[in-house]
């Protein structure tokens, strides 16, 4: 009787640690997973203070590494606004000035031009690019499936729900990899136009000098 319940001590004592050790290593491990799998560049965005109307649809896209290996970690959010592009583009720049953003004036910006607004900004180690324009309008298909044309609106006429409202990007980079960052190579002025290789005349002695008499 003493050694069975020795026995069955010894395997609730070995029971007992062996829980422990898999809360112990799985409470990390799970915790790990989900800090890796939560952005906290996504975070911030969804913290900006923006009306509900500004935000309706959200699409959201990452490539690149967190640890900048080979690329650097590329976010971009696409949201839908019910409202006209110069009023959300209002609500947008507002919300990030208080979340700590400032105007970026660089060049560059945008890389090439956009239609609707496109404004440049920087916090920390974060740069960011906002572009507000009219959405795409995709109406419809007609009766033989074809999509339909949408005419443009009369004075005081509005635009189809599908064309309504604005399209906003986010594009949030490290500065480290933001090109924008980096002094860009300036050429000396004094250098443009001249050719290195001088031309050569047709005798390549010269005229001889004469010998003195």
């Amino acid at each position: 009787m003493r050694r069975r319940l020795r026995e069955r001590r010894r395997l609730r004592l070995v029971l007992l640690s062996t829980v422990i050790v898999v809360l112990l290593g799985a409470l990390p491990l799970y915790f790990g997973i989900r800090t890796l799998s939560n952005d906290p560049v996504f975070d911030t965005l969804d913290a900006l203070d923006v009306p509900a109307w500004a935000a309706v649809e959200t699409q959201d896209d990452v490539s690149g590494s967190r640890w900048c290996l080979l690329d650097c970690r590329l976010r971009e959010r696409t949201v839908e606004s019910e409202r006209a592009p110069e009023e959300t583009a209002r609500v947008y720049e507002q919300a990030l000035v208080r979340d700590g953003w400032r105007r970026w004036q660089v060049e560059r910006c945008p890389e090439q031009e956009e239609k609707g607004s496109y404004t440049c900004w920087r916090r920390d180690e974060l740069t960011l690019d906002l572009w507000v324009r009219e959405p795409t309008c995709v109406p419809p298909p007609g009766a033989d499936g074809e999509p339909a044309i949408v005419p443009s609106p009369a004075p005081g006429e509005e635009l189809p729900a599908e064309c309504a409202g604005a399209s906003v990007s986010l594009k949030v980079r490290n500065a480290i990899d933001d090109d924008r960052t980096r002094p860009q190579p300036s050429t000396d002025p004094s250098l443009t136009g001249e050719d290195p290789f001088p031309t050569l005349t047709d005798d390549p002695l010269g005229e001889l000098t004469p010998s003195p008499s």
